[in-house]
């Protein structure tokens, strides 16, 4: 396996506030979380870090078995996924450490800001996520992306992705033993290219 990983920096992109108060579970705008929202985006903002690390691979099907490269998988949903795919993106992606260091800080403080510094985190990674997407493979017909943990595709697998692509070395993102990813605000997941 000779694939080369790849890493690349983003600067930050737009807040989508709609999609920060879905994640909060707010479905309407009120001025009082849209004030702690602003105030959450302003003490965040500077912090963030938008990192990513991909490969790209070769992949084939037989006998039940998908290759994906850098693992051979059983998974049926992995494989109905990536029909018809020659090849995939795997990719690691964080937003860094300071939202999980908020989120712990409010938590004990003010369980209203910790909400939504969770939902901002799961916005900015989601934004991050569409971005380098929008980015590497805009001009290729892809799958929607599937990781570890989603349907039969046991969350184990995220072992291998980390050996593959060693993202504490290049992004800052690890793997604990309960396969728990730190910083929270982070994202593997394989793509698949048509």
């Amino acid at each position: 396996m000779t694939n080369t990983v790849l890493t690349k920096t983003y600067p930050p992109m737009p807040y989508n506030r709609k999609e920060i108060r879905r994640y909060a579970g707010v479905s309407e705008e009120l001025p009082e979380i849209e004030s702690v929202m602003e105030e959450c985006i302003e003490e965040v903002s500077e912090k963030l870090t938008y990192k990513v690390c991909y490969a790209e691979f070769d992949i084939s099907r037989k006998n039940g078995i998908t290759d994906l490269g850098f693992l051979q998988t059983a998974s049926e949903d992995l494989a109905k996924n990536l029909d018809g795919c020659r090849k995939i993106v795997v990719f690691a992606a964080t937003v860094g450490l300071e939202l999980d260091r908020l989120i712990a800080k409010y938590g004990r403080i003010s369980p209203v800001k910790a909400l939504m510094f969770q939902a901002l985190g799961a916005e900015r990674i989601e934004a991050l996520c569409d971005t380098f997407t929008a980015d590497i493979l805009s001009d290729r017909e892809i799958k929607p992306r599937f990781s570890a943990g989603y349907g039969d595709f046991p969350l184990e697998a995220q072992k291998s992705i980390f050996a593959v692509l060693d993202p504490a070395r290049r992004i800052g993102l690890g793997l604990n033993e309960s396969l728990l990813m730190s910083p929270s605000k982070s994202v593997t997941a394989i793509i698949g290219i048509k």
